[in-house]
């Protein structure tokens, strides 16, 4: 028999949520075992879906094979990382951290560590924040992601409840992130909402944006609004009212004026002539809007956060008020 004491940080998820991060234990494999009352929540057998409290007591009568707990990240791994980023806010709860180009924020294909995840780790770890020998399901993680080439505010959790929270809060549309682009040419009108629909190619990590609905295609909507034009170029401010993969990048190349510097959906002749080698795309400015109860992190209803101004603003002059 094992015996857990639940931690704030792996409070209020669901049981079987819990087990199967803590233990190499399947869906199939808890609910098997919960039907049999091996497992039990303070005294009682529990329902799979039972979500536990901090200082509850699990009991789980479950061979002891069957209860190795899952590998967990070795300290070596991300303390190697630098521990150096751009804090743009923090507190006990959160870090929203500027991204800079060229940074990927979690581990892709090329298996690089120097992750922005890895770096707000170390960072947490250096401080005595973090110490991942004594969390069982719980580790500091990204609340957004943008592209290894876009730059600007990522938020990051410090703690589960703070996760929970943000992530819901995500998704319901109470933040609201706007981001900072150059898009080729002379954008009409001078603000105006897009609606279109995107398909995603997993094969070659691009995605193709179309004017009717079907099937296999996701509706996008991209509000955006001029905000300094140079003769040969806009300078945006964009809310994504939908948040697709390369939405800002495919959406404003379907309507004729692609990000400068970008790859894959931009003008490269443009893109040699200016120099521009990633594009440019900043995600800048972020808006906390609560409508629904925020918990430990109300306090932050109503507050703007802003990232340092991309240097590719410095092409519409030193005026522009962003």
């Amino acid at each position: 028999m094992k015996e857990i004491k639940v931690t704030k940080n792996d409070s209020g998820q669901r049981i079987d949520r819990f087990l199967s991060k803590s233990f190499p234990l399947g869906q199939g494999q808890i609910c098997k075992l919960a039907r049999k009352n091996c497992i039990k929540l303070n005294g009682k057998k529990c329902k799979p879906d039972t979500h536990i409290a901090e200082n509850d007591i699990i009991k789980l009568f479950i061979p002891d094979e069957m209860l190795i707990p899952k590998a967990k990240s070795d300290p070596d791994d991300f303390t190697a990382v630098s521990d150096k980023i751009d804090i743009v806010y923090e507190d006990e709860n959160i870090l929203l951290v500027d991204k800079p180009v060229g940074m990927v924020v979690h581990e892709d294909e090329s298996g690089d560590s120097d992750t922005l995840i890895n770096r707000i780790k170390s960072y947490l770890y250096h401080k005595g924040e973090y110490r991942p020998e004594n969390e069982l399901s719980f580790a500091p993680a990204l609340c957004n992601r943008i592209d290894r080439n876009t730059c600007g505010i990522v938020i990051a959790a410090k703690n589960a409840e703070s996760l929970r929270i943000l992530n819901q809060k995500i998704r319901d549309r109470e933040l609201t992130k706007l981001y900072l682009c150059i898009a080729c040419g002379k954008v009409t009108p001078d603000s105006a909402t897009l609606t279109a629909y995107l398909e995603k190619n997993s094969d070659t990590n691009t995605v193709k944006i179309s004017d009717k609905k079907t099937k296999s295609n996701l509706t996008i909507k991209t509000k955006y609004k001029v905000i300094a034009y140079n003769g040969e170029n806009s300078l945006l401010k964009v809310d994504l009212l939908t948040g697709r993969t390369h939405q800002i990048r495919a959406h404003l190349a379907y309507i004729g004026h692609a990000l400068l510097g970008d790859g894959k959906y931009g003008n490269n002749k443009l893109n040699k002539k200016y120099g521009f080698k990633y594009q440019a795309l900043c995600s800048y400015e972020l808006q906390f809007k609560f409508t629904t109860d925020a918990g430990c992190l109300s306090y932050l209803d109503g507050k703007c956060f802003k990232a340092k101004a991309p240097d590719f603003v410095k092409m519409f002059g030193s005026n522009i008020k962003l």
